[in-house]
């Protein structure tokens, strides 16, 4: 079975019910459908073929699911780019995907051809596209870091995709009556791999925002009414400042809260279900593995664990790493056999995460191998800002650490070596010419010495606090 085939479900099954809102417009399982036909046949007529690679720049809109559904019936390998990076980011990602074309709103950086996107315009009708394509085929390449901060593509197949999207509808109790707001980046692994497949296979109703904002929160939920919502962890701190009222209306008609990306404090939790009377679902994945792990939609939603392994993971803690092994593994990485090879033990993928398991089988995590920051449900490697500091004239030595944050869980901090004095305001510029606005360090903070072990280690965990 392929994504489509799995999708027809709903293209076909439920034609002619309301699929899509987005921006005031809706569309229909049929709709959609045709609509998917009809970029496939533009994809077509301009040279792409089964196994080419198509990046994508773009923030959610109705083209970024024409393109995908496009991709996913002809083989095409779809290639999302976080619309937050910049020009060192995206030139890494076109080098090593080597694209035939990249969508975007506006230029970008590099000699990949540019197709923009208002002015992709589909042909008035088109047959077909479905074509033959089997499980382990390519569906899309999502770029993540290693621990050495070399960005790497995960190669995701049909059927990485659909083993998620049926184990998440599953267990999640995810049918064609509920009512799913997504705010999520489609970007991002936790949108695309999750939302976007659970709704397609599901069959409900979805209300695609282009982005979360807070200030719009309320009046997005009480003019929907949705029973499904997913966010990060930045996301459920955000809605606990609704007024009381507002959140007692918006709990009468929900049904799950989910929350992934990034550890949910306890104490976000506790506030929630007291405020909304829900207790989020808070779950386990990767971009490698997608899901892998989550709390029962019936039973115990236990604070600061991300729950029990969900069906066909299997899940093992070597040395104090937590290691993965299942169909929801992805295929490598892309042109990468060494990282690959460093990656999988026999079969296990090495997550870099440390944990525990209780005596009942739940899974706490007990932090990262790695230096790993995750900020907001985004992914910092601190190797990449520690580089490009390092390229400074005035910078001698460089060490970025995780600090606690209490809306972002946590954020970089800078600590430098300099060579002279340096101006933190202008270092903080420098870094905003070339990175993504979560990447930019909180504070530049001098220090005479980092700290090392006799090997010359740095050890991050000596160095000074920060408080904003």
């Amino acid at each position: 079975m392929n994504l489509t085939q799995l999708f027809d479900r709903s293209f076909r099954g439920r034609s002619h019910q309301v699929a899509l809102e987005f921006q005031g417009r809706q569309f229909t399982f049929a709709q959609l459908d045709d609509r998917a036909n009809r970029m496939a046949a533009l994809l077509t007529s301009r040279g792409l073929t089964q196994g080419d690679r198509l990046c994508i720049y773009l923030a959610n809109c109705l083209t970024f699911l024409d393109l995908y559904l496009a991709c996913t019936r002809l083989g095409i390998i779809f290639v999302p780019i976080n619309i937050l990076y910049r020009e060192r980011e995206i030139l890494h990602i076109l080098a090593d995907a080597q694209p035939k074309a990249v969508v975007a709103n506006d230029p970008i950086p590099g000699n990949t051809p540019l197709w923009i996107a208002s002015e992709l315009s589909l042909p008035g009708s088109a047959p077909d596209a479905r074509i033959p394509l089997d499980g382990d085929t390519p569906a899309a390449l999502v770029y993540t870091s290693g621990t050495t901060g070399t960005s790497k593509g995960a190669i995701l197949t049909h059927n990485n995709f659909i083993v998620n999207a049926i184990n998440l509808n599953a267990c999640w109790e995810i049918t064609a009556d509920d009512r799913f707001l997504l705010a999520l980046p489609l970007f991002h692994v936790h949108a695309l791999g999750n939302g976007l497949h659970c709704w397609l296979a599901s069959g409900c109703r979805m209300k695609l925002l282009e982005r979360f904002e807070h200030q719009k929160a309320a009046r997005e939920f009480l003019a929907f009414c949705p029973t499904l919502f997913f966010g990060v962890p930045t996301v459920y701190v955000r809605l606990l400042g609704l007024p009381e009222a507002q959140a007692r209306e918006i709990g009468s008609f929900m049904r799950l809260f989910v929350s992934g990306s990034a550890p949910l404090p306890a104490q976000v939790l506790e506030e929630f279900r007291t405020l909304y009377g829900h207790t989020i679902l808070e779950r386990y994945g990767m971009t490698e593995t997608l899901m892998n792990i989550s709390n029962p939609y019936h039973g115990e939603r236990r604070p600061g664990t991300v729950g029990l392994p969900l069906p066909g993971v299997s899940v093992r803690i070597q040395n104090g790493e937590l290691q993965l092994h299942g169909s929801n593994l992805c295929a490598g990485y892309w042109n990468r056999p060494e990282a690959t090879a460093e990656a999988f033990a026999e079969g296990w993928f090495r997550t870099g995460d440390m944990a525990e398991i209780s005596p009942d089988g739940y899974y706490t995590l007990l932090g990262r191998k790695s230096d790993l920051i995750i900020s907001g449900g985004f992914n910092i490697y601190p190797r990449e800002i520690e580089d490009f500091l390092l390229e400074q004239p005035e910078v001698a030595e460089a060490a970025i650490a995780g600090q606690p944050d209490a809306v972002r869980g946590e954020v970089p901090v800078a600590y430098i070596v300099a060579t002279s004095p340096f101006d933190p305001a202008d270092l903080e510029a420098r870094c905003r010419r070339v990175f993504a606005s979560f990447k930019i360090p909180r504070a530049f903070i001098p220090v005479d010495a980092l700290p090392r072990t006799a090997l010359g280690k740095v050890q991050k965990r000596l160095l000074p606090p920060w408080k904003p």
